[in-house]
């Protein structure tokens, strides 16, 4: 970033307090030098999250030395956010660098602060510890820079450790050490999550003034897209604070069985998005903008519009949120209903519930995602599911599923069956995997008729939106999908989509209201 631009964003106040006081969601003025004008945080009660947190208000007459001063709306939340881990970025351009080195500030001069910053090489840590030297001594008259320590020291003895963590072993060098403060710019560049977990193990302090936070900056797209997308993006609307999550099953992180607090979440997370639009002293020119609207289509999405679900590579990138999940909506009782199961008991089961409009317009209306759950136990799970549902038409399940499990006893297909849930097998032939993913592109299309994409989700179905744009491309085949990627969702949404095929828009009278054709699903399965 250029020094005019420095020159805008800096306009923090020239001192910090002389302690730190726990993050509240009011700012007290001050004429005296030693104030502060940039929020603290708002502390929420177990039983409240608010959906935004509001910008605190600045004291116009502390603001004759400010250095810095946060942009209204999102850097402005940022910075007052309370919960335990927080994300801030999505798009390029606003803020994430400056937002970075302007947190932990209100803290720094407390004797009891210990935080770390990490970026992932060295050389990206480089331009990090660049702009804090323009920005940290303006901040805190008297701060020193260790070079050899890549460390910043307050007058107070307040301390900032800037550093990199490259391998999953580098993180080794902190074990022993604690931290009130953990901050990760550019969290995607870390392929897998195994840093930031194991840097959570660091984060405590014994003072009681000073709260425990991890925060991270970052955009959408680099090697750690799809787990930094499973622990901030998915759980939750963006802004809205949530409980932690198992990024593998999505399940709420709860105290043990026999803990004094057994079956409480452990702590919030949130996400927080920003744009170039949100920040006017880089968007005001227009010159960045237009760089960003040069990109290819999936950076530019990614890096202008903040778009999670676009990654390169990905199997589906015409997938919009925006298009095709929908809220959730009674459907009509003479709607076709059926549904479609991907089974596995060593990984995971996906099933999903599709209903079909009278212009052919599949609506996927609920899910199940589940492991280490019997055939026969699925079996009473999706009945339970279903008993408010009416006709479920058919169901399709993978045709392996048939097979015998051993000299005697029937298949778990069959098991299922007995117990009421019935099912027909998937189509399995050859050619049929690419066949599918070919639908689900039509299907992804936005009919000319009807203006309305052929298959839409409710916004309940969590796990299928979340699966279905970050599955890849088979390097080796890219008419298919990866096989070895999380799967499980799209094969059952891909058994049952076709068991529908080859319905056309030509088949659709949007003046009768009715179909003029046969429907194939019907004549092949009888129903």
């Amino acid at each position: 970033m250029s020094k005019e631009n420095v020159n805008h964003l800096l306009q923090l106040n020239a001192s910090l307090p002389s302690g730190s006081k726990k993050r509240s969601s009011s700012t007290k003025s001050s004429k005296k030098k030693d104030s502060v004008t940039t929020p603290t945080r708002k502390t929420t009660t177990a039983e409240t999250i608010p959906a935004q947190v509001k910008p605190a208000a600045y004291d116009v007459e502390a603001a004759q030395n400010v250095v810095f001063k946060p942009n209204p709306g999102p850097q402005t939340q940022y910075l007052a956010s309370s919960e335990r881990e927080v994300l801030y970025g999505g798009a390029a351009g606003g803020g994430k660098s400056y937002a970075t080195l302007a947190d932990p500030l209100r803290d720094m001069n407390s004797p009891d602060f210990s935080g770390l910053l990490v970026r992932h090489t060295t050389e990206e840590l480089r331009e990090l510890i660049q702009k804090s030297q323009d920005l940290y001594p303006k901040a805190i008259p008297g701060i020193k820079w260790s070079e050899r320590k890549s460390q910043w020291v307050t007058p107070r003895g307040g301390r900032l450790w800037m550093s990199y963590l490259d391998k999953d072993t580098d993180v080794m060098r902190y074990q022993g050490q604690a931290f009130n403060y953990v901050a990760f710019d550019e969290l995607t560049q870390w392929q897998t999550p195994y840093g930031w977990n194991y840097m959570r193990s660091r984060l405590r302090s014994s003072s009681k003034e000073l709260g425990l936070y991890m925060r991270a900056t970052t955009n959408p797209g680099g090697p750690g897209h799809a787990w930094v997308k499973k622990m901030f993006i998915d759980p939750s609307p963006a802004n809205s604070p949530f409980w932690a999550t198992d990024i593998e099953t999505g399940e709420t992180l709860k105290f043990p069985a026999g803990h004094s607090r057994a079956g409480e979440p452990l702590f919030r997370r949130r996400f927080i998005p920003a744009s170039l639009f949100d920040n006017p002293h880089l968007a005001e020119s227009g010159d960045y903008e237009a760089m960003l609207l040069s990109l290819p289509e999936h950076q530019r999405k990614q890096l202008l519009e903040g778009n999670w679900d676009i990654n390169e590579g990905a199997a589906f990138p015409e997938f919009d949120r925006t298009i095709h999940v929908v809220e959730p909506y009674d459907i009509p009782s003479s709607w076709t209903k059926f549904r479609a199961c991907d089974y596995g008991y060593g990984s995971f089961t996906g099933v999903v519930w599709f209903a079909v409009s009278p212009s052919e317009q599949l609506v996927v209306y609920r899910e199940l995602y589940c492991s280490k759950v019997t055939a026969s136990d699925l079996a009473d799970m999706i009945l339970e599911a279903e008993a408010e549902d009416g006709t479920i038409r058919y169901g399709v399940l993978d045709s392996s599923l048939w097979h015998n499990r051993g000299d005697t006893g029937p298949s778990l297909a069959e098991q299922m069956n007995m117990k009421g849930c019935r099912w027909r097998p998937s189509d399995r032939s050859r050619g049929s995997r690419v066949s599918g993913k070919n639908e689900i592109h039509r299907r992804l299309q936005v009919d000319e008729y009807t203006e309305e994409p052929r298959i839409v989700f409710f916004s309940t179905c969590t796990n299928t939106i979340a699966q279905l744009p970050s599955i890849p491309l088979d390097k080796r085949n890219p008419e298919d999908v990866d096989t070895n990627a999380e799967d499980h969702l799209y094969d059952a949404l891909r058994y049952g989509i076709m068991t529908r095929p080859r319905s056309s828009i030509w088949d659709y009278n949007p003046s009768k209201d009715q179909r003029s054709g046969f429907q194939a699903s019907d004549s092949t399965f009888g129903y």
